[in-house]
């Protein structure tokens, strides 16, 4: 009997276990969907049975950075507790799964499911610390920033509950000043997860919001009875003025930094640079919170005994 990748997809849904092991289940079991799980069963893999229903939206975020400070990855990856998602089991796939990342340059969460560590595949680790943990477990999103010219420095916030990633391009950059700017690019990354601004600079910023919040800001001098008998350039010169706060306040460079508010995260690049004698630039950030979008199970204690005392 032929056995189809609708097939195997069918099993894995099922059993969770990975592609290849439902593949030969099926084959040992000529097709048939229920002796395929007995089969898989037997062999102690079909742990994850039943799970793929299950709300996994508690993990962490966790990156990895690579030797030479250029390439780096930034994952999710989510479990059902908070209790799991602590353990050295489900942390340890964490770490595995953000070097695969950079060390293959897949970020696709189907496509990284194939890709081989020297434990096996991240569909294989996966399946293993499903097993031990005896939760659902799922890789959710992962994203790779990468250049020659750029150092990436990464910040994770409470054990995972935030991750981000940054990147700063650096020319003159001399080796031995190499950790100077990576203490930097890690309190910019700790300052983005503490301030999450949308943007790097005002460029960054669509047209289309600017337009919208230069709209928004011309109406609200309108409503205001002191503006009435003002000039339409007065009031177009104080929207202006007041998009700039719009600015300072969406945009990382502008904004106060973290560890010192007196100067801001464009000044402590700038101050940074001048001290090892480089030209450095923030380039681009990427931010994952755990568990964001997820809609979480919430269970009611009252109901759940009443089903328990009613079978």
């Amino acid at each position: 009997m032929e056995i189809t990748a609708k097939d195997v997809a069918k099993l894995r849904d099922i059993t969770g276990v990975g592609m290849m092991a439902c593949k030969k289940a099926l084959i040992e079991t000529n097709g048939d969907i229920d002796k395929a799980c007995e089969y898989l069963r037997e062999q102690g893999m079909a742990v994850v049975a039943k799970k793929a229903s299950r709300i996994a939206a508690e993990g962490a975020a966790c990156a990895y950075i690579s030797e030479d400070k250029h390439t780096g990855a930034l994952v999710e990856v989510n479990c059902e507790s908070d209790f799991v998602a602590k353990s050295d089991v489900f942390v340890g796939l964490c770490e595995k799964v953000a070097k695969a990342v950079v060390e293959s340059g897949v970020t696709d969460v189907e496509a990284l499911k194939a890709v081989k560590t020297a434990d096996g595949t991240i569909d294989e680790l996966v399946t293993a610390a499903t097993s031990k943990t005896g939760e659902k477990i799922s890789l959710r999103r992962a994203v790779i920033q990468s250049a020659k010219d750029c150092i990436e420095e990464s910040y994770i916030h409470m054990g995972g509950k935030m991750g981000t990633l940054v990147e700063i391009k650096c020319e003159g950059l001399k080796p031995e000043c190499v950790s100077e700017v990576v203490t930097m690019a890690h309190d910019v990354a700790m300052h983005v997860a503490a301030f999450q601004p949308p943007y790097v600079r005002k460029t960054d910023v669509p047209e289309s919001d600017v337009e919208r919040e230069r709209d928004i800001i011309h109406q609200q001098l309108l409503n205001d009875e002191k503006n009435k008998k003002k000039p339409e350039q007065v009031l177009a010169k104080i929207a202006e003025n007041k998009l700039g706060k719009f600015f300072e306040e969406n945009c990382l460079l502008y904004q106060a930094f973290a560890k010192d508010p007196s100067i801001t995260v464009e000044q402590l690049v700038a101050a940074t640079a001048k001290k090892v004698g480089a030209k450095l630039e923030v380039v681009r950030f990427s931010k994952y919170v755990m568990g964001e979008g997820i809609e979480k199970r919430s269970d009611n204690l009252a109901e759940e005994v009443a089903k328990l005392a009613n079978k």
